[in-house]
């Protein structure tokens, strides 16, 4: 492999980015439920106050080869707040395409992720898997991280679209 860099995310990243999410959702048998676009995805990680952060992974190019560097993978991250320890780190997701997988590349990301999520003071990082992608839980498992749902028996829970507007009486 060519070498590897993890790096910031920037603006002209987000056609990329939608390119990765679209495959993130494919693979997770999701496809229908992306509508996100990439203006969408520019205005909200790119202005004064963005709604995330991300870090992609890209592979450059060897000495004399004409391709530009691939971005090849990607974590997309946010603040949360714990009213019981505090500032927290949120992996939205976490994404390598099928051809650079098995090389570390997710393992990388995901420790950069705890780099910030140490240099902010967040004494959490979290995540979430589905529950058929052993794969991805062995690896979290394998790099420290406890499962909330046999330890402590926490389930996840979504409120959106006509549930959101009937609570908010709109």
């Amino acid at each position: 492999m060519a070498s590897l860099r993890i790096r910031e995310a920037k603006e002209g990243d987000c056609a990329d980015i939608l390119r990765l999410v679209r495959e993130l959702a494919e693979y997770e048998k999701l496809s229908d439920q992306v509508t996100i676009s990439e203006e969408a995805l520019r205005a909200d990680g790119f202005g004064e106050n963005p709604f995330y952060h991300c870090l992609v992974a890209e592979i450059l190019p060897a000495p004399g080869e004409l391709q530009g560097p691939r971005v090849v993978g990607y974590g997309l991250y946010y603040f949360i707040y714990s009213t019981w320890k505090g500032r927290s780190i949120y992996l939205e997701d976490i994404y390598v395409t099928p051809e650079y997988r098995g090389q570390g590349i997710g393992s990388k990301i995901i420790k950069r992720v705890a780099e910030v999520a140490l240099d902010k003071g967040c004494s959490q990082f979290r995540l979430a898997v589905l529950d058929w992608n052993k794969r991805a839980m062995d690896l979290y498992k394998a790099l420290g991280a406890q499962d909330l749902t046999e330890a402590e028996g926490w389930h996840s829970f979504r409120f959106e679209g006509e549930a959101m507007r009937e609570m908010a009486g709109r």
